[in-house]
């Protein structure tokens, strides 16, 4: 960046950076309304321009004259409360930077923005350190976004919407009031790179196991206790940011268990014994219930549970240092877990069958960042 208050072309022309002049927005609209005349008749088009701590309130009008084939615009540190109709003028733009600005209000965002060729041109999206509450609707239908930054604002939720992106490969939403991850981020296959630290997320739905493609998940400073078992299939994931979260095992111990209904009861007991029965030796309401049973992970236990079970945190291994909490089932209290719940320092029984579960998956983890 520029502290000095001359413009600067770098990369044969390609580039114009009148970054922190000290100039008045009057001055600037001026020197950029000189410099689209020039590349009007230019043999190399003008495809980045950076307009960085300027004290810009709006976008120069001049933006909407002779930058039509600008690819990059850098308008981050000023005092925009709303990007204006200039930018729907940048119909090849894939990259706008717009972080620490005060975006947020109604019309943040240029109206009919969703129908422009941006919505097929613009690949990254930095709108962090804004006051954005909510996901702008029209951020959710620009298709071709593959990164998308709403760090800092002041988000209480990541709409549903989300899966519209399905060229996303990097969201970070890092730094806001987000309590929940909605399933449907699920629905991203090209995520890499997933961001959501400094929140006030309790949990992480099972659905994110069909991210394949995830390589870096950061959760770090919010209020996780526990992790789902299915995050051991993120084939992919190589670092997992967990410190600052409250992953403590007396969490279990808070956890209530209601006793099986006298249906449940019957249930299990035809399936762990073995009881051979026809269609017409039970009632219909039974038969339809013994198809719902689901085996206890507890390979010593060889149990069944339908609606009953018991929650109960293992600590699963993934890389010879880090022990990852991870939910898991039981059919009773009595149940053994194959890991215990009650203290990091489980037997030595505990620790060969937690190592045996996570042996596949030790290897793909290369970070798990507790501390």
């Amino acid at each position: 960046m520029q502290d000095s208050g001359a413009a600067v072309t770098t990369a044969g022309e390609a580039e114009l950076n009148l970054s922190r002049l000290s100039v008045s927005p009057e001055t600037l609209e001026s020197e950029l309304e000189s410099r689209g005349e020039e590349r009007r008749g230019a043999r190399e088009a003008l495809l980045r321009l950076l307009l960085p701590y300027n004290r810009l309130v709006s976008l120069p009008r001049a933006l909407g004259r002779g930058f039509s084939h600008l690819q990059l615009l850098d308008v981050s540190g000023n005092a925009l409360t709303a990007l204006g109709p200039e930018l729907l003028a940048l119909h090849g733009l894939r990259t706008l930077l717009a972080k620490n600005n005060r975006l947020g209000g109604p019309g943040a965002l240029p109206k009919g923005l969703a129908q422009s060729p941006l919505s097929r041109s613009l690949q990254v999206l930095n709108l962090s350190g804004n006051c954005f509450q909510v996901v702008p609707p029209s951020v959710l239908e620009l298709r071709a976004l593959q990164t998308l930054s709403l760090g800092g604002n002041q988000l209480q939720a990541i709409p549903a919407e989300i899966e519209n992106l399905q060229s996303l490969e990097c969201l970070y939403l890092g730094g806001n009031f987000i309590k929940e991850i909605p399933p449907e981020l699920a629905n991203l296959p090209s995520l890499t790179y997933l961001v959501l630290c400094d929140n006030k997320i309790q949990s992480v739905p099972p659905q994110l196991s069909q991210l394949h493609s995830l390589r870096s998940l950061s959760l770090h400073n919010n209020l996780v206790t526990y992790l789902p078992r299915e995050i051991l299939n993120l084939i992919h994931l190589e670092e997992l940011s967990l410190r600052g979260n409250p992953l403590v095992v007396r969490f279990v111990r808070d956890l209530t268990y209601d006793p099986p209904t006298l249906l449940e009861l019957a249930a299990r007991t035809i399936k762990i014994r073995n009881i051979s029965y026809t269609p017409c030796d039970l009632p219909r309401n039974l038969l339809r219930y013994l198809s719902l049973a689901s085996n206890c992970p507890n390979p010593k236990c060889g149990g069944v549970y339908f609606d009953c079970c018991v929650r109960q945190i293992k600590f699963v291994d993934f890389c010879g240092k880090y022990r990852l909490p991870l939910m898991h089932y039981l059919c009773s209290p009595a149940c053994s877990s194959p890991c215990s719940s009650t203290s990091h320092s489980s037997t030595s029984q505990s620790d060969t069958d937690s190592e045996d579960e996570a042996g596949v998956a030790a290897h793909r983890m290369q970070k798990v960042l507790l501390g």
